[in-house]
Formats: structure tokens, sequence, C-alpha cells
């Protein structure tokens, strides 16, 4: 009897936990690549990405609000070297531990390009450089916040990509299909370095929550709200910037609660889970007292971008209604000066300090009065102012006089 023939493929049977598996989400196999002498950080690209966001939709928001093109810019120059030192100075601060202390260098604490901003710190000293640019720009903070808030929560979630190339601030051990994959990385001494090794295999050696994901589409969130309820409610006075700094906290408390990475603890809980506590209440205070500050501010206005004769059309009416009655009045002050120049005319010569063509009529009354009797002058009189209050005056230089001593029009 002829042997069963066997395959030469070799099938693995498919169960739960191997798909599961499959749909984990893999980490890349390094954060840092060389260009010759020169490293590429992803980290530092994803910064950099982020800012350049920020700043270009800062733009356009505030552009679409009135204001002068090149200012966000002009301010970014100030805030974004604050916002650096700052976020360098909160992650030195809050793990002081990391750089301070036995077997440690406190030179390490100015190795910005290893990781290690704290976004209070960028935000705190980051709003410090905005409002020495706003100072030079002679513009509102606050108006100024509110142009690049979603800007600035869109950065944030484009710098959480370099912490997934880091290999850094995951979560705890999970099962879910979006677990992210966790290599071991070496670096060229051969010792495990996540931030500038290279991963050995593909194989995990653990996977965990994505953080850094859930904080990007928390915060991708986060600037859809500011913009719908920009839109929707038309903030102003900071309360869009507000609006953005209590969704940004509000997400990262629980976020931060799910991180395992080393952090100081204040009463057991995260030193960062506190810190978004108070701002979030902050946040809200604000958005609630801001209101009472009245609607949104006129950009164009305060920096200077409305043409002095362009008026609202109401104001254009009042303009025009007003010019209207001006004419009216002028109209009838030249009626009154007519008739009563043309009455003295018949009492008195006329004054040779007036103009010719004002002289030529009162000559020619004169002469009427000379030739005819005080009856027919006085009669000539009211024809005359008759007939100057019915026409308006409206063309004096066409007067000319007449053989029986009259004032046409």
């Amino acid at each position: 009897m002829r042997p069963p023939r066997t395959s030469p493929v070799t099938v693995t049977r498919v169960t739960v936990a191997s798909s599961v598996f499959l749909a984990n989400i893999p980490s890349p196999d390094r954060g840092v690549w060389q260009l010759g002498p020169i490293p590429l950080r992803a980290y530092a690209l994803c910064i950099i990405a982020g800012i350049i966001v920020a700043i270009w939709w800062g733009e356009r928001r505030w552009a679409a609000r009135g204001g002068t093109p090149g200012t966000v810019i002009d301010i970014a120059v100030f805030a974004v070297p604050f916002g650096l030192v700052g976020g360098r100075l909160y992650h030195v601060i809050t793990d002081y531990q990391r750089y301070f202390g036995a077997g440690r260098n406190p030179v390490d604490a100015l190795r910005i390009w290893d990781g290690g901003l704290g976004i209070w710190g960028a935000i705190a000293l980051g709003a410090v450089g905005a409002w020495i640019g706003c100072r030079v720009k002679k513009v509102p903070l606050p108006v100024f916040a509110d142009a690049i808030a979603p800007g600035i929560v869109t950065a944030q979630a484009i710098g959480r990509l370099g912490n997934y190339f880091n290999q850094e601030l995951y979560g705890g051990p999970t099962d879910l299909p979006w677990g992210l994959e966790i290599y071991r990385r070496i670096n060229e001494a051969g010792a495990e370095d996540n931030l500038n090794g290279v991963a050995v295999n593909h194989i995990p050696i653990a996977v965990v929550h994505p953080t850094f994901l859930y904080e990007l589409l928390w915060n991708l969130a986060v600037a859809a709200l500011v913009v719908w309820a920009d839109r929707r409610f038309r903030l102003g006075h900071g309360r869009a910037f507000a609006v953005y700094v209590a969704g940004y906290t509000l997400g990262r408390t629980w976020i931060e609660m799910m991180r395992t990475d080393e952090a100081n603890h204040v009463a057991g809980v995260r030193i960062n889970v506190w810190v978004s506590i108070l701002v979030f209440i902050g946040a809200i205070v604000y958005l609630v007292l801001a209101k009472k500050r009245g609607e949104r501010e006129d950009l164009a206005a305060i920096q200077g971008n409305v043409p002095p004769d362009a008026d609202t059309p109401a104001e254009s009416a009042d303009t025009d209604k007003s010019a209207d009655d001006d004419s009216d009045d002028d109209a009838e002050d030249r009626d009154d000066d007519s008739a009563e120049s043309t009455a003295e005319s018949d009492d008195e010569p006329a004054d040779e300090d007036e103009p010719a063509e004002a002289e030529k009529p009162a000559k020619a009354a004169d002469a009427d009065a000379d030739a005819s009797s005080d009856a027919d002058a006085d009669a000539n009189a009211n024809a005359n102012a008759k007939a100057d209050a019915e026409t308006g005056a409206k063309d004096e230089k066409a007067k000319e006089p007449s053989s029986s001593g009259s004032t046409d029009v």
C-alpha cells in the first residue's frame, strides 16, 4: 500500500490569538537615520513639521479674521524659541532625577535631541514669547491665541509621531488588535537604546497600549472642536484658546494615567495628571468669564486694515442722509443770502470788497432803482426773492442783468 503523500508546504493553524497578534501595530526599527555625519532624528522632524503646520494654519485663520498677513510668522519668531526652552525646562524640573544626583551628568539636561519636552512648559514660556511678539506687532495676545489654537493642538498631534519612532511613552500590556509592538533596540556600543538604537529583529518583546496614538487622535478631535465652536459661537477674547486647553487637558488626564514610563508622583498620582486637572479647571473658568467681554474683536480695525472711507452700511446711510441735509441747508442759506442781497441792493450800493460777479446784480439793481420809482423797486425785489426761492439758486454764475432790472436764473 502506497503511503499518503505529504505536502511540501507547512500549514499553520490560525487561532484567535494569532489573528490578534497579526493585527498589532509594528514599531519602526529605528528613530534616527545617519546622513553622513549628520543624524536625522524622526522626533525633531515631527516637531518641526508640527511647528510649520501651526504657523501655516494660524496665518490662514489670522487673515480670515481680518488681520495683516505675516503677523503670525513674526510673532512665532519669539514664541517658538521660548516654547522649546520652556518645554525642556519643564521636563528637566519634573524629571530632575535623570540629570542630577549620584551618577548623573547635569550636561545631559541640554541634550534636547535625546527627547524630553513638557507641553506645559512649552505653552507657558511660549505664551511669554508670544506676548512679546504681540507687543511688538501691537496686537492683543488673546486675539493671537484664538487664531493659532487649532494649529497648536494639531502640531502636538504630529509631534506624538516622534514618540512612536522613539518607542517611548506607551501604556501597559494589552491584547487589543491595535496593540503596539515594542522591539529590542541596541546602539553601536551594543547597549539597549530605544532612542538611538536599531531593532535587532521584529519579534516583539511586548505588546502595549499605543498611548501616542490615543493622544494623536484625541488632539485632532480637539482641533475640529475648536474650529466648530469658533464658527458656531464666534469666539473671541481668548475663548477659542480656552476651548483648546480644556479639551486637550481632559484627554491628557486619562491618557496620562495609562502610561507606564517613569514619572514623579504626588499623592500616588503622576504629576502630569495633577497639572492637567488644574489647567482644565482654569480653562473652564476663563471660558466662562471671558464671555462677559462681548463679541469677537474686530481684528481689521485693531491692525488698521479698514480703509478710511470704508464705512458700514448703516454708517454710510447716515452719512448720505447727513450730506443731503447739509445740501438742503446750504441751498436754503443761498436762497436767503440771495434775497437779502437783492433787498439791500435797493437801498445802498454794493460793497467794493465783494466779488465782481456779485457786483453786477447789485449795480443793475442800483441802476433800476434810480430809473424807477420806489414802488417799482419794491415789486422787483419781491419778484427776485420769489424767483430765487423757487429755483434754489443752484447756479449763481449764470445770473445776468436784464433791461427791466430783475435777475433771471
